[in-house]
């Protein structure tokens, strides 16, 4: 084969390359632009769980963290956990309450007694913070109560939801 038929095969080849991107790019369907966003766009709102050392695997934990991630799904409010760990004390889990404040969470829930013990004390001097606790007792100003004999999930996600403005 002389050059002169290379030249002209290689670019009978390269213009059938072109016609064959270009009518797939016409015959294509618009529905690219329509893909689903694989990743949550979530709010400015921050609601974290304080837990005991067991963490959400905890059984008081467990329809809790549920709750907050039903309600983080609808709102897209975001949602972490901290547990405490050492010594299972109010002292110990102020440091932790603590921490989660820094963070800059917009609300706090506890779960144990020690958790709801910490949250109680560091509540109101956070009065721009809502908290909620896990048990029993009063709720005050920024303070709230979830019965713990009640829907605990379903609570939490209305707490939650309310924080999420």
């Amino acid at each position: 084969m002389d050059r002169r038929r290379m030249w002209w095969a290689a670019g009978a080849g390269g213009a059938v390359l072109v016609a064959g991107v270009v009518t797939l790019a016409l015959l294509s369907d618009d529905q690219a632009d329509e893909l689903p966003v694989r990743a949550r766009q979530y709010t400015d709102v921050r609601v974290c769980l304080l837990t005991d050392g067991q963490g959400v695997a905890g059984k008081a934990a467990v329809p809790v963290w549920a709750g907050m991630q039903d309600a983080s799904a609808k709102t897209h409010t975001q949602v972490s956990w901290l547990k405490v760990t050492g010594e299972a004390s109010a002292g110990r889990a102020q440091i932790f309450a603590n921490t989660l404040l820094q963070q800059k969470c917009s609300a706090v829930i506890g779960v144990g007694e020690a958790q709801g013990q910490a949250l109680r004390a560091v509540a109101p001097a956070n009065p721009k913070v809502r908290f909620a606790v896990v048990g029993q007792g009063g709720s005050a100003g920024n303070l709230t109560v979830v019965d713990e004999s009640s829907d605990v999930r379903g609570s939490v996600a209305r707490f939650v939801t309310d924080s999420s403005g």
